[in-house]
């Protein structure tokens, strides 16, 4: 059986680095706050909260974000280091020269 938690106690959650990552994501993107609040609907004190983990966004924002970044949600909760590439629209030769190009870059980087 669940616990019965009283009204005065909390949950804390702990999410390492959300809000670096949607700052870091939308400085790179040259998206000011405040535009980012429009895009999603709420206002520019929201995201500054979710930039400096006052606050974490609830799980339809979170959608919306990773969409708009082009990077999963794992991502933006930390679960994954890995970022992805939304290759919607193209070709699977379009995809596959991607694949090759970043396979490359990979390699290059080790040496």
């Amino acid at each position: 059986m669940g616990k019965n938690y009283k009204e005065s106690e909390r949950i804390v959650v702990y999410v390492p680095k959300m809000g670096q990552k949607i700052k870091e994501l939308r400085s790179q993107r040259n998206i000011s706050q405040i535009a980012l609040a429009n895009q999603l609907g709420v206002s520019k004190s929201v995201i500054s909260s979710y930039e400096n983990e006052i606050h974490y966004p609830p799980y339809d924002v979170l959608l919306q974000m990773a969409r708009l970044f082009g990077v999963s949600t794992d991502y933006l909760l930390g679960a994954s280091g890995n970022r992805a590439i939304n290759v919607d629209g193209l070709t699977d030769k379009q995809i596959e020269a991607i694949t090759l190009i970043v396979e490359e870059l990979k390699a290059t980087n080790k040496k």
